[in-house]
């Protein structure tokens, strides 16, 4: 079909109208009478040649044909708005979406996000967090701060940093452990990543007890539980530095064991932008200086 034939104010018309179930608040929200939105709305459908609403006293309902058309006009109105909402006061605003684990973004990245605000002011970040597990196509992520060895399919990987694990709980806790092996008789809060605290006992010198305890799929809920008394968490102790200052949770031994790093990743088939790269650098840069 040609798409000249069919008037954008139609179509904005329809997409209010089936968003809103209702020709009047669609008016309202375009800031034109009902009459004209419902005109609107029946040369569309002229157009198209099919009804999109069934009308009744009550209100309208879509039809099938509504149904199929409403998702699609919804995805090309929200694109439209997001690219023009680019340009401020003459500006270009370049856009970067940055997926990230969830225990990264609280402990690490978002006490340095505004370092690079600072010094990219025309990059805005819009963050998606996670557990470690997101699709950078299908979530429409530019790139992904995540956890592990470095080695994911048709991905580019830099590494930031190592994640050291250390065991973590609550101060009272802590007064009952004096040794290693005193974890033996405590409650193991683990991740999904179930071989983390039998190679952590392995590098204490102390023969791993057999798997038990809560499975997590965040640090951070890890952390949460440890902090109320739950149990032993195993977690990087490098994100959660403020919690040790404040006590609210105590590192009872100083042994560490490194599983994985935390990585800046994206796809190897998306063309690097000019936002990716300055992110990419800057996260080089932090890293390497450690601030």
């Amino acid at each position: 079909m040609d798409l000249s034939r069919i008037p954008l104010n139609a179509l904005r018309a329809f997409e209010a109208s089936a968003r809103l179930q209702s020709f009047t608040r669609a008016g309202l929200e375009l800031r034109v009478s009902q009459t004209a939105v419902s005109h609107q709305v029946k040369s569309l459908e002229e157009t198209l040649r099919v009804s999109l609403f069934k009308r009744g006293a009550r209100g309208v309902t879509l039809t099938d044909e509504g149904q199929a058309l409403l998702p699609v006009l919804s995805d090309a109105f929200r694109r439209m708005s997001d690219a023009l909402s680019r340009f401020e006061d003459g500006n270009f605003r370049d856009v970067l979406t940055v997926g990230v684990v969830n225990s990264l973004a609280t402990g690490w990245l978002l006490p340095r996000l505004e370092a690079f605000s600072t010094l990219h002011p025309e990059i805005d970040i819009r963050l998606k967090t996670n557990n470690n597990r997101a699709d950078l196509l299908e979530d429409g992520l530019d790139c992904f701060l995540r956890f592990g060895d470095g080695a994911w399919h048709g991905t580019e990987a830099v590494e930031l940093f190592e994640a050291i694990l250390s065991p973590v709980c609550a101060p009272r806790t802590a007064t009952q452990l004096n040794e290693p092996a005193d974890l033996l008789h405590e409650t193991l809060l683990r991740s999904y990543r179930l071989n983390e605290w039998t190679l952590w006992f392995q590098a204490a010198g102390v023969q791993p007890p057999r798997s038990r305890g809560w499975i997590f799929d965040s640090s951070l809920s890890i952390v949460e539980a440890a902090a109320q008394g739950a149990g032993v968490g195993l977690v990087p102790v490098c994100l959660f530095q403020r919690d040790l200052e404040t006590r609210r949770i105590v590192k009872p031994f100083d042994t560490g064991v490194v599983t994985g790093s935390y990585w800046l990743t994206w796809l190897k088939s998306r063309q690097e932008t000019g936002a990716m790269r300055a992110f990419r650098d800057w996260l080089e840069t932090t890293t390497r200086s450690g601030a």
